[in-house]
């Protein structure tokens, strides 16, 4: 028996070194008025040749790889006597770390964050924004160790983060790098406000000075925060933060494993239509904490970050949570019908304007989504993992609702993938048409290839029947001339050339700059006043640079509705009809008997 003895001490060593260890990061935030701070990391003891350090070359929520790398100078490697180690550059996210013998490391560098607009990084004289995977180094070997993050600040700030509060102020707890990458610091002067729904604490962090009302976003936060059960059946958090940055420009937002943080300019939140995008985008964010974070496709599934993670699926990830947001909201009263209705005519609108849907499927789209650029080619020859993985979902779940006769909905989709396929699983494609079939007893190969592996072309006045709903226009809407172009700012100069459209037909393409019509001289701020001039269908005669050269082009109009788009009541909407609206949306028939909007509606 004696022999186990060593046997143990070793295992018990083993564990110390290994198992127990823990990664520590020590981030000095004292001189940050030039975006700079100071990383220090400490690292367990290593038994190997090399310690590879890296960081990610993308960011979670945003399917892109990026030169994240380039924020960090001075870089250094000590082992636990202080010497100072050698290294290579080995990839554009890598250091490979030489050592002579076990030890342990410290690596330091100097970190510059300047990246407000990307949710990466952003230091400055009032704050510092650290999302983990722009910012702070991991090494593999450690991935999965325990981490403390200590940051040193200024008297004034004050820290939040979803991670666990450590020891003392300002400082966090993490059980892997995986949940610090998906859980951003906010550290500053900055507004906070602290509330619960349905048993969950929340909290409000706000950085910038603008016209919000805190006590507004409060309130509507609270009532979007309790309507998570409409969808699931459980949290995979127990406290979430929203973190809201005012700006001076730079807006989006990324969700995170128990919070988000939300940019919008500073004056953008007073007027109905501003705050509505900012609900809007908080209520996006709060469903992707179900619906990425804690299930997703496979490909996703674990996070890879030194490389491109490619899924087929990202137009459930990214389309379906478009799809939800007004939804709760609506649910919950923060919007109105006539706001969710508004907002739906606009997506089917934009979709017809899109000559991209016809070429690309969401399913291509998705795959592609890492490679996309965006532009003119996008809108002509690609399809949006977002809008257009709305529409997808929007005739799923109309085709789930007919299939169950309104017992299912595809709301039970995704309690199901929340419920089966919680992270570390990652779910498939025949994942989702099981749970389809299980839900409906119906096969949905056939309408899966229709609308998700071919380009999807949707019948909207036939879909929106279903619910009693029609697409139209107001009284006062009339046929004007149509172009087919989109200006490139404040200049003449082309910025899209829609696929098919009159320009496109006539020749004109994109960059070229038109300069007159019918010989009279046009301006950027004048170009569609002028356009107005004629009727649809006529002729007019272009003057246009194309490749520095003067040409004139005739250019036969097109023809397009003066109003915008609007979802109405069908006329005499059937029991069977009022049924499947609430079925879908969750609230009574908002119109009365003459069509019209009720005034609470």
């Amino acid at each position: 028996m004696k022999p186990a003895v060593p046997l143990i001490l070793t295992l018990s060593a083993f564990f110390s070194s290994s198992i127990f260890a823990e990664v520590s990061y020590r981030i000095d935030l004292t001189d940050s008025q030039h975006h700079l701070a100071k990383v220090e990391v400490g690292f367990p003891e290593s038994a190997t040749t090399e310690l590879k350090i890296n960081l990610p070359v993308w960011r979670t929520g945003k399917y892109q790889v990026l030169p994240l790398a380039d924020g960090i100078r001075y870089f250094s490697a000590q082992d636990e006597s202080g010497k100072v180690l050698p290294y290579t550059r080995s990839a554009s996210g890598e250091w490979t770390v030489e050592l002579e013998q076990p030890t342990s490391v410290t690596v330091t560098y100097q970190l510059y964050a300047n990246q407000l607009g990307q949710r990466i990084g952003h230091i400055d004289a009032t704050h510092a924004f650290l999302d983990a995977s722009g910012t702070l180094v991991y090494s593999p070997d450690f991935k999965d160790q325990k981490i403390k993050v200590e940051l040193v600040v200024p008297d004034e700030w004050n820290s939040y983060s979803g991670m666990e509060p450590g020891g003392k102020p300002h400082s966090f707890e993490a059980s892997n790098y995986d949940v610090l990458v998906d859980s951003p610091i906010e550290t500053g002067i900055s507004h906070h406000r602290g509330f619960s729904a349905d048993g969950r604490d929340y909290e409000l962090v706000v950085w910038g000075e603008g016209n919000y009302d805190i006590e507004q976003m409060v309130t509507d936060l609270t009532k979007l925060s309790g309507q998570a059960r409409a969808i699931w059946d459980g949290y995979p958090f127990e406290r979430y933060v929203y973190m809201v940055h005012a700006t001076s420009g730079a807006r989006g937002a990324t969700e995170h494993l128990n919070s988000t943080v939300i940019q919008r300019p500073r004056f953008s939140y007073r007027e109905r239509e501003d705050y509505l995008g900012f609900i809007k985008t908080a209520s996006h964010e709060f469903i992707h904490t179900w619906n990425v974070k804690a299930y997703r496709p496979q490909g996703l599934v674990p996070y890879d970050y030194q490389k491109e993670n490619i899924s087929e699926l990202l137009w459930i990830a990214e389309g379906s949570t478009s799809y939800f947001q007004s939804q709760l909201l609506l649910r919950a009263g923060v919007i109105t019908a006539k706001e969710f209705f508004e907002d739906l005519a606009k997506r089917i609108a934009q979709s017809e304007r899109t000559p991209g849907r016809e070429v690309q499927s969401v399913q291509e789209a998705s795959v592609g989504k890492w490679a996309s650029t965006g532009g003119d080619y996008a809108v002509n020859h690609s399809a949006n993992i977002y809008s257009e993985g709305y529409l997808a979902s929007l005739a799923l779940d109309f085709s789930l609702l007919n299939d169950t006769d309104l017992a299912h909905s595809y709301r039970d989709v995704h309690k199901a993938l929340y419920n089966q396929h919680k992270i570390p699983a990652g779910y498939s494609v025949s994942d989702v048409k099981q749970i389809l079939k299980d839900l409906s007893g119906k096969d949905y190969q056939t309408w899966w290839q229709t609308h998700v592996n071919s380009p999807m072309s949707l019948d909207f006045p036939s879909l929106l029947e279903n619910a009693g709903l029609k697409p139209g226009y107001g009284d006062d809407s009339k046929a004007t001339a149509y172009v087919g172009i989109k200006l490139s700012g404040d200049s003449l100069k082309l910025a899209e050339v829609l696929r098919n459209g009159p320009a496109w037909n006539a020749g004109i393409v994109l960059g070229d700059e038109i300069v007159a019509i019918n010989g009279l001289k046009v301006t950027s701020k004048g170009f569609d006043s002028r356009i107005k001039d004629f009727k649809p269908g006529a002729e007019i005669v272009v003057s246009l640079f194309s490749d520095d050269r003067l040409k004139q082009v005739t250019l036969k109009l097109g023809e397009q509705q003066s109003d915008k788009l609007k979802l109405l009541s069908v006329d005499k909407p059937s029991r069977g009809q009022k049924a499947f609206f609430k079925a879908w949306l969750g609230i009574d028939w908002p119109f009365d008997n003459n069509g019209e909007l009720k005034s609470d509606s």
